[in-house]
């Protein structure tokens, strides 16, 4: 009898479920459902205004992903409700939410949905820059061992930053709420009724690992007095990747429509998760997940120092492996930009006459010009820069603008950048050790743009693999559900077993072009020159403008 899991990928705008059988990983039916608040990043619901580089969500939200989802699975898929035997979760991280004891976000909390500091803080939400550079600067005149792990320096967008900006901040908040919890561990809680942390956030975003635990209460205490009680605010059972968080309750399977005894796996990252999706189960092998963002995710053997990457964790992707992280901030959201605030409204009505989307009428227009011909050069930093400067306070740059300049050339230019940003990244894992041997992607970006990979393989020098599934994530979280199920129940005993059974790329591989490889290098070579002298202080021009306008605003 076939058996079968759910994968629900949650995402930084809408939440992706598929239902999938274990046999072969085929994907019966999916379901997306768009957040009703979306990001918050100018106003709360309430219509309070919110200061620049906030990035807030709503929780609720994401139980709506749950309860729209899975039953529009059923219901169109047909497939009998028993024979679903697990479930697993991802998300974007470190996207994490303040909560009271029994698991109620703050927000939700009367008295408190006025307050932004109640919410959940996105991953992108980059307000607490200046507390990662007070970490990152006690960390290393203390010398804190930790800090190697992350290439030297951690990011604003991580868990320590995020709650000690609300300790410093919100005194009265902090102190309102009882458990920090990354959104993907909280979603799990609601499934399952029981508080479980999972390794891969843990390790990449709280500065935790398996053989130190997190921070130290004096490192914390140097940070701010009485910050060491952030660590009260971390209670939950810490959790390997492909084990059980629990079995779903019994409420939730009513609400649902699903089995109590369905097996509900430790959550996940988006990213992370990706990986046996595409079968991938050995180390040399990057893949980068690409969609708003991109992150790049690569197993080794040994454990590395590589500067300004994400982190390395043992058995932060898979067992018996160190997984690496790296990632850049902004990808798609740099041709979003393009398409909201560049192009005309001709371009629209042509687009329209031809049946196209607006993305593929500028790619289209653009395709055939060979590298370099527009004149144009940028630096990927729209939303800072993760990887490998690790500084969300730089912005972003193009050079070479004209009076011929056209807007698909800028959007081209910035499809560039966002390649040079991933060269970038793989040399410098090379160089520190580290060997990135065959090259993967996924997401929406990967699956839907073949003008894009094919720059990727030009620039990077290495042929492309597509997944082989267009929801990656989704598909991954059913892997580790069906992981957590357990044979016993008709699944897996080991990610390798599952990744193997379940995991695919597609035929197609982008092949790089040496003709336009060897331009691409001249251009790589200016991009570098520009992304240290911008990055690496040889002209801190973008943070001096940041502060003028932040310095605006507040009057």
């Amino acid at each position: 009898m076939a058996k079968y899991t759910i994968g629900i990928d949650f995402g930084t705008l809408s939440g992706r479920a598929v239902l999938v059988d274990i046999k072969n990983g085929n994907e019966l039916f999916s379901s997306v459902y768009t957040y009703p608040h979306s990001v918050m990043d100018r106003k709360l619901p309430s219509g309070r205004e919110l200061p620049p580089e906030y990035a807030l969500q709503h929780p609720r939200d994401y139980i709506e992903v749950i309860t729209n989802t899975v039953p529009e699975l059923l219901k169109g898929s047909k497939v009998d409700a028993g024979d679903i035997i697990g479930i697993g979760i991802d998300f974007t991280a470190c996207t994490v939410l303040p909560v009271m004891k029994e698991g109620t976000p703050l927000c939700m909390v009367e008295g408190f949905e006025e307050e932004p500091h109640a919410y959940v803080k996105l991953w992108k939400h980059h307000a607490a820059q200046k507390y990662a550079d007070i970490i990152n600067s006690r960390a290393e005149e203390r010398k804190e061992s930790w800090l190697r792990n992350y290439g030297g320096k951690i990011s604003s967008e991580w868990y320590f930053p995020k709650l000690m900006e609300i300790y410093c901040e919100a005194k009265e908040i902090y102190d309102s709420f009882d458990l920090f919890v990354e959104a993907a561990d909280w979603v799990v809680w609601q499934l399952t009724g029981k508080l479980s942390r999972n390794y891969c956030t843990a390790g990449y975003k709280a500065i935790w690992s398996k053989e130190d635990g997190f921070p130290g209460v004096d490192y914390l205490e140097s940070l701010a007095p009485g910050f060491s009680s952030s660590l009260e605010k971390l209670e939950g059972e810490l959790m390997p990747l492909g084990g059980r968080a629990g079995m779903l309750s019994r409420e939730m399977a009513d609400r649902l429509g699903l089995s109590a005894e369905t097996a509900v796996a430790v959550a996940n990252v988006d990213a992370h998760v990706t990986m046996p999706a595409l079968g991938i189960a050995e180390a040399g092998k990057m893949l980068a997940i690409m969609g708003t963002s991109t992150c790049h995710i690569l197993m080794g053997k040994e454990k590395k120092t590589v500067p300004g990457m994400c982190g390395v964790v043992e058995e932060g992707v898979m067992p018996g492996f160190y997984g690496y992280e790296a990632g850049q901030s902004c990808v798609g959201d740099h041709f979003d930009w393009v398409v909201k605030n560049c192009v005309p409204p001709e371009y629209y009505d042509e687009a329209k006459k031809l049946d196209m989307g607006i993305h593929e009428y500028l790619r289209s227009t653009v395709e055939k010009q060979r590298p370099g011909e527009s004149g144009l050069i940028a630096l990927d930093w729209w939303n800072g820069n993760r990887s490998v400067l690790v500084d969300v306070d730089l912005s972003g740059l193009i050079l070479g603008m004209t009076l011929r300049t056209r807007p698909e050339e800028i959007y081209r230019a910035l499809i560039e950048a966002t390649a040079f940003g991933t060269r970038k990244i793989i040399e410098t894992f090379e160089e520190n050790g580290v060997p990135v041997k065959e090259f993967y992607a996924s997401g929406g970006i990967s699956q839907k743009d073949p003008m894009t990979m094919q720059i990727y393989a030009d620039v990077i020098r290495r042929p492309v693999k597509i997944a082989g599934s267009t929801h990656g994530p989704a598909l991954g979280s059913a892997i580790f559900g069906a992981v957590a199920a357990g044979k016993e129940k008709g699944g897996y005993s080991n990610i390798f077993e599952a990744a193997k059974a379940m995991g695919k790329v597609k035929d197609v591989v982008y092949i790089p072009k040496e003709e336009n490889s060897r331009i691409y290098d001249k251009l790589y070579n200016e991009y570098s020159a520009l992304h240290d002298f911008f990055g690496r202080g040889g002209n801190d021009v973008m943070k001096r403008l940041k502060k003028i306008r932040d310095e605006g605003e507040r009057k």
